[in-house]
């Protein structure tokens, strides 16, 4: 039986998609057609050119042989519109001060700056910007950590271009931390999973977020110092923050934080702008440039579009508006560490007491946040059968050794930690965002968080980021760890070097912490700290060192504790 078709196109000279709800719908119609013997169908196929009604056709053959030349036409077309597109939407600059230009940054914008330390940092647009002398200044500046001397960042406060720098940590700038004490430049310190957050709020179309980070401590209530009088008194402090009540704890009302222009880097892009990271590097680039209004990257490899795996894109060119080759890649490591054949350098003394008594809290299949000084050593020292993953919040999960010279590692600055110490990543590791990292610590995914500390209460409270007017370090990570689901354990010397007593009955430092120190292991005791409450409240001595003893340890506290029953456990040299 021949059944006849009309066809209403067979394109000349164009191409087009044959339309599923079109042939749906003819076969539909073929069942109430008036006469069985002659089938009337309708082949709609979508024309790029104009629409052609052909003649009924009773040869099948020359219907199939018109479709597949017809399709091939499609399929060629669609090659030359995808090339076309690609060629037209490149997001290419000939350089960073075009990407500049385009951007619209003006003076007294805020921006926003991918990069942990060193690591990820857009060298090439810091170093135009900050070599403009007649460019845009009075800046606000986010990022992460106020970087190194004369180097990146450093450069822009050299020049005099910013007013006021959002961070979290600015211990290694000296420079930057004489201006701030002499009142050349306002410092807004802020966690540093909340500035990721703030980003990241910023851009999912957010206003806000609530945080537990800071909750109880000066930074939640306000009076910070952000600024100095250069006759070194206080000249703006910063403003309480809003806070709500949530299943009976409390947490902080963040504000998005919405740059005018971000600045990252990447390790390679194609054309569109989509982007590719590598190891730490990754860090709060992604989360600087989903939340720019306006967003310039830089790669140290840029291809063309087509050639990236759309799976292995860690950041859709939807957010970049202006691409350009890196050209300064200087990539500076501020702390190259590097060992032979796994050489571990034995710790002794009181600071290795401490040390050896922190790798006793880890259990096996632990996940980890190691941090700064004492409590990275801590992780030479893991005791045999177990395994732990350790995380470093500025992205890597899966932290390894220091590189093995004697195994032909070396140093890299995409792989540092979050004392931006060079790094190795074990075999299934992973490295993501800075959002995604305070994500698994406020979420409860990270079990066990070491870190050092200046003071400690006996209720709990931990203070370790800042002592007014003497010494700028920045909060870090810290006040996100600490606040999170995970058990605290502070390793500190029980005394200062004036001896004077670190465990008080209350911190007189500013607050990184309230109530958050499960355990406190000093070079002469281990304290258990009941945080909640659970024991009316305080300190209990359950280990101590050899040849001291509870007088001495007495003596250097200045709070009451309670003793372990019993004879008191030594503390393993």
């Amino acid at each position: 039986m021949i059944r006849f078709i009309r066809s209403s196109n067979l394109l000349r000279g164009g191409g087009g998609s044959i339309c599923s709800k079109s042939i749906s719908s003819t076969a539909a119609a073929s069942k109430s057609t008036a006469s069985p013997m002659c089938v009337r169908r309708s082949l709609h196929v979508a024309s790029l050119g104009t629409f052609n009604s052909y003649p009924l056709i009773s040869d099948r053959e020359v219907v199939r042989a018109q479709i597949s030349s017809t399709l091939t036409t499609i399929s060629t077309a669609r090659r030359f519109i995808h090339h076309h597109a690609d060629t037209s939407m490149s997001k290419v600059c000939p350089d960073a001060k075009t990407a500049l230009q385009l951007s619209g940054l003006k003076s007294g914008d805020t921006i926003a700056v991918g990069g942990f330390g060193n690591g990820g940092i857009p060298e090439t647009i810091l170093n135009a910007l900050s070599s403009q002398e007649d460019g845009p200044s009075n800046l606000t500046v986010a990022s992460l950590t106020a970087g190194v001397d004369s180097f990146g960042l450093g450069r822009l406060f050299e020049a005099g271009k910013v007013k006021r720098m959002i961070s979290s940590y600015v211990g290694e700038n000296k420079n930057f931390e004489r201006m701030f004490f002499t009142g050349e430049l306002e410092v807004e310190l802020v966690p540093q999973g909340t500035i990721a957050a703030r980003l990241r709020a910023a851009g999912n179309g957010m206003p806000a977020i609530f945080t537990p980070a800071g909750a109880g401590t000066m930074y939640a209530n306000g009076g910070i110092p952000l600024k100095y009088a250069p006759d070194g008194s206080v000249a703006i402090v910063t403003e309480p923050r809003p806070t709500q009540m949530f299943d009976g704890k409390e947490y902080v009302m963040e504000y998005a934080l919405r740059p005018d222009v971000s600045f990252v880097k990447a390790y390679k892009a194609d054309t569109r702008g989509n982007l590719i990271f590598r190891g730490t590097s990754q860090n709060a680039n992604p989360d600087c440039a989903v939340a720019g209004k306006v967003v310039l990257a830089e790669a140290e490899i840029i291809v063309e579009a087509g050639e990236l795996n759309a799976d292995e894109i860690h950041l859709s060119g939807v957010y970049v508006d202006h691409l350009i080759q890196a050209e300064d890649n200087e990539k500076r490591i501020e702390r190259l560490r590097e060992t032979v054949a796994g050489q571990v350098t034995d710790i002794s003394g009181p600071r290795g007491r401490i040390v050896k008594r922190a790798a006793k809290e880890f259990k096996d299949g632990m996940y980890v946040n190691l941090g700064i000084g004492i409590p990275t050593m801590a992780s030479s020292f893991i005791p045999d059968g177990v395994n732990i993953e350790l995380q470093a919040e500025n992205g890597l999960m899966g932290l390894g050794p220091y590189p093995d010279l004697s195994m032909g590692q070396h140093g890299d600055a995409d792989f540092i930690n979050a004392g931006k110490e060079t790094v190795t990543a074990l075999q299934g590791a992973s490295s993501f965002c800075s959002s995604e990292s305070f994500s698994m610590i406020r979420g409860g995914h990270i079990d066990l968080t070491i870190l050092g500390g200046m003071q400690c209460s006996s209720s709990g409270d931990l203070a370790s980021f800042f002592i007014p007017g003497k010494l700028l370090k920045g909060m870090g990570g810290a006040m996100d760890l600490v606040s999170s689901p995970s058990t605290v354990i502070v390793t500190m010397e029980h005394t200062a070097k004036d001896g004077s007593p670190k465990i008080l009955k209350e911190c007189t430092l500013p607050l990184t912490g309230k109530a958050v120190v499960d355990r406190i292991i000093t070079d002469m005791c281990v304290f258990a700290c009941d945080k909640k409450g659970l024991k009316s409240g305080g300190l209990t001595l359950i280990e101590i060192a050899a040849g001291i003893t509870v007088d001495d340890v007495r003596a250097a506290t200045d709070c009451s504790f309670d003793v372990v029953e019993g004879e008191i456990p030594l503390m393993e040299e």
